[in-house]
This record gives structure tokens, sequence and C-alpha cells, in this order.
């Protein structure tokens, strides 16, 4: 008897928190208000010049992110004028879980538990956002080559890496935009192998003639194609675009 009442106890939780990524899912995407995102900044590498970044930086300035997407979102006929806003959380002592490279599908799936515990856990002040953005500054000093960011519809938060060098905002805000549309169900357009972005999806204009080089990033195909071997990081989101196959898995539709 209590076997049965354990399972049944079971399947309820199971339920209940399918039905809430369910709805998660749903209202993350139906644009009728905006949509509300904290970031919380993190010290990454534990360095006093990455603390020292974080200190004197303003995090309250988050108008290149809130300006590309009501820009991107005007050419989908969008009914928002500022469709996603962002705004600074207190920075986090505690970096989130990590995930061991070589990990089994078993050990990613208690970490991706573990971290969406820990996701929900973060303090927070005023309403409830819809999406946490853990950024990771790195000291690119002591850290040349950043750990690779995830951003995770499930749980609806991210962990981004980025550098603590001022000249560096542009290309982290690049970072920043990227994963946050993965946790609205947007999908890489890019080759994991090569790094390269795929055509057509992956391009920012597709149909350019001559293809080749690319003025701008389709923003999950990640960088501007230059030849069909090379491409560059975009320095900023002034070089990046949100292209048909990505408006459409996240809900935006022109009308």
């Amino acid at each position: 008897m209590w076997r049965r009442i354990r399972i049944i106890v079971l399947l309820f939780i199971l339920a209940f928190v399918a039905l809430n990524t369910w709805f998660d899912r749903l209202y993350s995407t139906d644009w009728d208000i905006p949509l509300r995102v904290a970031v919380y900044p993190i010290n990454g590498d534990g360095g006093e010049e990455t603390e020292r970044f974080i200190a004197q930086r303003s995090f309250d300035d988050h108008s290149a992110l809130e300006r590309f997407f009501s820009e991107q979102a005007a050419q989908y006929a969008l009914n928002l004028d500022t469709p996603v806003t962002f705004a600074s959380a207190q920075p986090l002592r505690d970096a989130p879980p990590a995930l061991e490279p070589g990990s089994n599908p078993l050990q990613i799936a208690w970490w991706s538990l573990r971290t969406r515990l820990w996701a929900w856990r973060a303090p927070q002040a005023g309403p409830a956002p819809d999406v946490k953005l853990f950024v990771l500054y790195h000291d690119p000093q002591r850290t040349s080559v950043l750990p690779h960011s995830i951003g995770l519809q499930k749980g609806l938060f991210a962990i981004v890496h980025a550098f603590a060098d001022r000249s560096m905002l542009g290309s982290n805000d690049v970072v920043i935009a990227h994963e946050l549309l993965h946790t609205l169900g947007a999908t890489d357009k890019y080759d994991l192998g090569t790094n390269q972005p795929l055509h057509p999806e992956g391009f920012a204009e597709p149909g350019l003639d001559p293809l080749y080089p690319q003025n701008s990033a389709e923003l999950m195909g990640g960088r501007i194609p230059l030849s069909p071997s090379q491409s560059e990081t975009p320095e900023s989101l002034n070089e990046a675009v949100i292209g048909p196959a990505t408006a459409h898995e996240i809900g935006w539709r022109s009308r």
C-alpha cells in the first residue's frame, strides 16, 4: 500500500512539474505583455579585477539589449514597443553547479535538476521575472577562452559567460541575447563541428548575391559569415539580426 502511495505522490509531482513547464513555455512566448528578464552578475573567476569590474559598472544600463529586441520585433509586426525589459538583480556570490566535461546522460539530468533548483532559489526584489540570466564575468587577462554558455527553456534561465572588460560589452550583449532566445525555444543555427552558420536559416541575408561576405550575423547563427569556411564574431548587436526561422521559434509571427 505504501509503495502505491509513494508512486502516486511521485506521479503527482512529475505531472505538476510537467504542467508548470508547459505553462512557462506558453506564457513566455505569447507576447501579450513585455517579457521580464532579471540579470544576475557573478564573479566567475574569483579575481579582484573581476570583482572591481562588477562593483564599478552600472548594471542598470540594458538599453542596447532592449533597443535590439524592439527594433527586431518591429520587423515582425509585434504589437509591443518594448517586447523585452531587463532589470539588474543583486550580484550573487555562489556560482551555479558545474557540469563536468564528458558527463553521461544521467549526470547531465542530475545537473539540470540541481541547477534549476539553484536558479529558482536566486533572490529577487519586486515582481518575479519571467527569465533569469546569470552572467558569470571573467578577467580576459586570466581567461582567454570563455566556457560554453547555456540557455535552458526548462526553468527559463541561462548561464552566460562574459568578459569583465568594458571594451567587450557589445560582444557580451550578443551572447546574452543569444542565450536568452534559447530559453524561449530558439535553436542554434550553426554547424556544431565548425561553428560556421548554416545556410539559409543561420544567415542574416541568405539571398545576398554574392553570398559572401555577409554584413551581419543571424543571432542564433552566432557569427558573420565571410566565406564558406570563415566567419567572425559580431562586436555588438548592431551587427546582428533575428531571422525568420528564429522569429517563428520564439512566437514572433507576422500579422
